[in-house]
């Protein structure tokens, strides 16, 4: 993946809005960095429980966070949301790593990009499992 690949929003096939909040921002007048993080969980939260149907409280099978990144590129501020891209960079037996972008409304190149990357585990063992298939098939559609 080059960087020019992150540059364009229709390469991220799966995008939200999220809403800024007044206490996102630092003293510097933009959202601050930890922010973003909270931005980057909140799109692919979205997408496991509104496109694969994932039940965080229920499923026997669930994913856990096992590493996030964000580079960051240019400020991102209160009161404007955020859109959130997300689209499936790799796709494992056991794992997951999700390319994400956040963008401003009115721009075409992101503010941030980075991935985060989920194990699925059997929730009482937390044993390493399989991508359930309704989760995968959801996963593949937004695959590069």
């Amino acid at each position: 993946m080059t960087r020019g690949d992150d540059e364009i929003r229709d390469n991220y096939p799966y995008i939200i809005s999220v809403p800024t909040r007044w206490h996102d921002n630092d003293m510097l007048g933009h959202v601050n960095n930890v922010v973003y993080y909270r931005y980057i969980e909140a799109v692919v939260v979205r997408f496991l429980m509104e496109e694969a149907g994932l039940d965080w409280l229920q499923d026997p099978v669930i994913p856990y966070a096992a590493e996030i990144l964000c580079r960051f590129r240019r400020p991102l501020s209160f009161p404007a949301p955020v859109d959130a891209g997300l689209r499936v960079d790799k796709l494992g037996k056991t794992s997951v790593t999700y390319g994400v972008a956040l963008f401003s409304p009115d721009r075409p190149a992101p503010a941030a990009t980075g991935h985060f990357v989920h194990v699925f585990v059997e929730r009482q063992s937390e044993s390493p499992a399989s991508i359930p298939p309704a989760i995968r098939t959801a996963l593949e559609k937004v695959a590069r």
